[in-house]
């Protein structure tokens, strides 16, 4: 259904390209509204009109530098975002010996479609997520959490890995990359100017300009404000552009699984397993955002980047069919024993057996009646309860006849 999509694959595409431009623009914009608040800070009583000929002078000798500036933050991002992220979750590659499990699972749904295996990791949280991540075909890995390969059967983390796969082949993967690296640059430069900004103070000039260009301090003033606005402007773009991400995605992520499975059932119950318990302690809203499910609720599902549980079941079940089970109850981990325990953990938990070998009577120490015991009887010789009778023969429980 969705995995052969290809006006999906272009479109993310399209915006992969139109997110990178739009990362430059708002780099500049940024640019301007530094050199502008600049200016304003050290001119003195210069005119607003003046203020905002010399920012645009200072944009124009500072854009070579933060052209290269730019070049250089998306060439670390490309080269080293998956160690940032496994750094930042914990995730490490697996091979065949450590998850055969889900290995083959992931393997032979390659095979099966011809797909390039990407990179299997695993990140030890007792959530249940998972996660792809990079930016072509060398660099394509998933990740899942240990709680997911605990708490799933083999069905469920099939769908799992295929929801995955789908996100890598629609391009969902790239996209969502290019627009953390793009929010990430435009913050990074806001949150220092504003530091440098608040954390220094206000300190203006002393200086003044040539009579022509001062008209009084009220220009520096606006000044200021137009640069601060500018640059809260770029920022919640930035943000903004990430959250406006279609949710269309997830939808086709699941049909795509289905696809690749057969299977609408396993995709359902793996969602309902997932609802609720896939928060990853520590990751941050950009890591989250590339999850099987970011949980948000109340105020903050206006912001969400998935749709809700109910939302993908019920699309599941009105185009592949299956049944859903509602919210699932899954009983905690088990806890690792305790090794301070000794020899109490050692002993056995069936019903105690007598020293003398009689059994234990019933209703008293088990739930299964009992035979009594018999002395052994020698195959082809007589009871040890007197001697047969004409017509009978030896049993296991004494003499019998033969009618």
């Amino acid at each position: 259904m969705a995995y052969g999509l290809y006006t999906h694959i272009q479109s993310n595409k399209r915006r992969s390209i139109a997110l990178l431009i739009g990362l430059f623009l708002l780099v500049y914009v940024m640019t301007y509204a530094g050199a502008l608040l600049a200016e304003a800070m050290l001119a003195g009583d210069a005119s607003l009109d003046w203020l905002l000929r010399a920012a645009w002078r200072d944009t124009i000798a500072a854009s070579p530098w933060v052209t290269i500036g730019t070049l250089a933050w998306l060439a670390i991002a490309y080269k080293f975002h998956q160690k940032m992220i496994d750094a930042l979750t914990g995730g490490h590659e697996v091979t065949r010996q450590e998850q055969p499990r889900i290995y083959n699972l992931l393997e032979n749904m390659c095979i099966s479609r011809g797909i390039t295996m990407p990179k299997l990791k695993i990140m030890e949280s007792p959530a249940l997520n998972a996660f792809a991540t990079g930016l072509n075909p060398k660099q394509y890995s998933i990740t899942v959490t240990s709680g997911l390969v605990d708490r799933l059967d083999d069905a469920e983390l099939e769908a799992v890995l295929g929801h995955e796969l789908t996100h890598i082949r629609n391009g969902d993967v790239r996209l969502l990359v290019v627009a953390v690296i793009m929010a990430g640059v435009v913050s990074f430069a806001a949150e220092m100017v504003f530091r440098l900004l608040f954390q220094g103070g206000f300190r203006f000039g002393r200086g003044s300009r040539s009579s022509s260009d001062s008209k009084g301090s009220g220009g520096v003033v606006i000044a200021i404000v137009i640069a601060v606005a500018m640059m809260a402007v770029a920022w919640l773009l930035s943000i903004v552009i990430r959250f406006a991400l279609s949710r269309q995605r997830e939808y086709l992520a699941d049909a795509g699984a289905v696809e690749l499975t057969k299977n609408p059932d396993a995709m359902i119950t793996a969602l309902r397993k997932i609802e609720n318990r896939g928060e990853l302690e520590g990751a941050t809203s950009a890591v989250m955002e590339m999850c099987v499910d970011n949980p948000r609720s109340g105020i903050a599902d206006l912001f969400a980047t998935h749709p809700s549980i109910d939302s993908r079941v019920a699309a599941i079940i009105r185009f592949a069919g299956g049944h859903d089970p509602g919210p699932i109850a899954l009983p905690e981990p088990e806890s690792p024993p305790d090794e301070t325990a000794g020899d109490q953990d050692e002993r056995p938990t069936g019903p105690a057996i007598p020293a003398s070998g009689a059994p234990t009577p019933f209703g008293t120490g088990g739930d299964k009646p009992f035979l009594p015991s018999q002395p052994p009887i020698e195959i082809g010789g007589q009871s040890s309860q007197g001697p047969a009778e004409p017509g009978a023969q030896s049993g296991p429980w004494g003499p019998t006849r033969r009618n």
